[in-house]
């Protein structure tokens, strides 16, 4: 009889170990799938964002290409994919050592300006647009006599007084003034020197290609990435 009672005992408390384990395993699926439909979530988020930043990327990309096809070759002016565009022929746009700009050099900004801001503030960008960046770049020379620390930041100067000055010409071409608001608004220049070359030869064609000035337009995608990851952090 006490073997018997002992063997009863025994097997409920068998039971009690059993059906705790079972309700731990099925907590630790629950868990588990709920984390699963959380990254699954996050990732569809991602990819969403992703095709909407190569839709938008295109459609602008496109829409530059279509505006300025006939202007391109005339103009020496490049269009990329990442949204940039460049004017390569240093000697149309300043003197050498100066931010002032040549006539030529008027010319061009005076009829691609106000069409490149039109294409931007289309309904279907201007929303998008976080900022448009005129960028001033140099070759890595100096004066006479510089050192290289020197030239670096003597270039740092004259690229920043060139961007200002293409900005400020740039602003005027706009007669509506809702257009230069938010032109204005969304615009910044930006002196880079020479840290940023396209050709790191140190030769007469290698300085030109580095001479230039380029025009960026950064959309909000990759705010909305900062956004999604800074709410990621916060789980």
């Amino acid at each position: 009889m006490k073997q018997k009672l002992f063997s009863s005992d025994e097997n409920q408390f068998s039971l009690s170990i059993g059906d705790l384990m079972a309700a731990l395993l099925m907590i630790f699926i629950l868990l588990l799938v709920g984390t699963m439909l959380r990254l699954q979530e996050e990732f569809d988020e991602k990819s969403l964002v992703a095709e909407q930043y190569e839709e938008l990327q295109n459609g602008i990309y496109i829409d530059l290409k279509e505006e300025f096809k006939n202007d391109i070759l005339n103009w020496q002016m490049e269009i990329e994919s990442d949204l940039s565009i460049r004017f390569t022929e240093p000697q149309v746009k300043f003197a050498p050592n100066k931010s002032t700009l040549k006539s030529r050099y008027k010319e061009i900004l005076s009829d691609f300006f106000p069409r490149y801001i039109n294409i931007l503030y289309s309904e279907k960008y201007k929303d998008h647009i976080e900022e448009i960046r005129i960028e001033g770049h140099t070759s890595i020379e100096g004066m006479r006599g510089h050192t290289e620390a020197e030239a670096y930041f003597y270039n740092m100067k004259l690229s920043q007084n060139r961007t200002r000055t293409v900005l400020e010409y740039c602003l005027f071409q706009l007669s509506d003034k809702k257009l230069y608001d938010w032109t204005k608004t969304n615009t910044t220049a930006n002196g880079l020197s020479s840290v940023k070359r396209l050709n790191t030869l140190n030769t007469k064609s290698g300085r030109k290609q580095n001479r230039r000035v380029e025009f960026k337009v950064i959309t909000d995608a990759e705010k909305q990435i900062r956004e999604m990851l800074r709410l990621n952090d916060e789980y």
